[in-house]
């Protein structure tokens, strides 16, 4: 979305109409006064497939940014603290509303989200397709400017102010200060400088082995430095026309992690382990144990895969 005179062209992309609450919604087209006010419990909301409807109505008034994620999504968790911060500067003109995939079906798949972390903006209750991939800050506030424009030329020009904060507000603390190492990665990642990023949690990790945030980053961020750059569609062209190629089959393992499709991904490291010679299987090994790592040993894909890549072991 570079030209904001796009929004209106753009609505209808995605097909929300069975989340809507129809015996109440408002009319199609129809917005809130200009410049309205509409309490909310929080910038930030949770959001489910029961409660859509609610944001869905609150975008009549306020521009409503959807940010689609997953626990498991390591450039989920590098973009929601980015959204997160830029909305609450924004303070009211935007409504933050983060939707779990995996808890949350439905919007998954009426969003169409093949991909994760997935951004999509509603007006008036209209879906305007923002962005897919952790991008820059910089980046971040450019597109919510051109937001706010779209919004309003389309009459929602409305702020949200959240309930009780007055009387909430004595009661925050500041979050304590990340160590050195951790902020010169996080840094570096909201910068694009992946390499840097890696540097700086290995150092991190050589300090203190035991640092489970650093390790957890650390492979988040050789994920995203792995894929910067691939092109979804000649990857996959590439692994079908060589089945058995090693760096053909991780890139498109690590392009389906970062899409948020963990079975594939697994899947096919798992059907290319059992295709080849023992002496050949090394990296494939090393590589599911990584992503392992990054999706969480808790989940159940992983012990899945995990009791599939014993069983090709032993």
């Amino acid at each position: 979305m570079s030209d904001p005179s796009l929004g209106a062209a753009v609505r209808g992309a995605v097909d929300l109409s069975s989340l809507r609450n129809r015996p109440v919604a408002p009319e199609p087209g129809e917005s809130q006064a200009a410049g309205a006010a509409v309490t909310v419990p929080a910038l930030v909301l949770d959001v489910t497939d029961d409660t859509f409807a609610q944001v869905l109505e609150l975008s009549r008034t306020v521009p409503v940014v959807v940010d689609l994620w997953a626990e498991w999504c390591g450039p989920c968790k590098q973009l929601s603290p980015i959204l997160e911060r830029v909305v609450e500067e924004l303070a009211g003109r935007l409504v933050l509303a983060k939707v779990d995939v995996d808890a949350n079906p439905q919007l998954s798949q009426a969003f169409r989200a093949q991909s994760i972390p997935m951004v999509v903006a509603l007006v008036s209750g209209q879906p305007v397709p923002l962005f897919t991939g952790a991008v820059p800050e910089q980046q971040v506030r450019e597109v919510f400017a051109q937001l706010l424009q779209v919004a309003a030329q389309n009459g929602v020009t409305g702020r949200a102010a959240v309930d009780g904060e007055a009387d909430a507000a004595p009661e925050a603390t500041a979050e304590p200060p990340l160590p050195p190492l951790h902020a010169e990665a996080f840094e570096a990642i909201e910068a694009g400088d992946y390499a840097r990023a890696i540097t700086a949690y290995e150092k991190a990790l050589a300090e203190n082995p035991r640092d489970e945030d650093a390790r957890a980053g650390l492979g988040q961020v050789r994920l995203l430095d792995r894929v910067q750059g691939l092109d979804l569609q000649d990857s996959r062209a590439a692994a079908a026309a060589a089945p058995t190629d090693v760096a053909a089959q991780l890139a498109v393992s690590d392009l389906d992690i970062a899409g948020g499709h963990v079975d594939d991904a697994f899947g096919r490291l798992l059907d290319l382990f059992a295709q080849l010679p023992t002496d050949e299987r090394a990296p494939v090994r090393e590589r599911l144990l990584e992503l392992f790592a990054l999706v969480g040993d808790a989940d159940p894909r992983v012990i899945s895969a995990r009791g599939r890549l014993a069983s090709l072991l032993f």
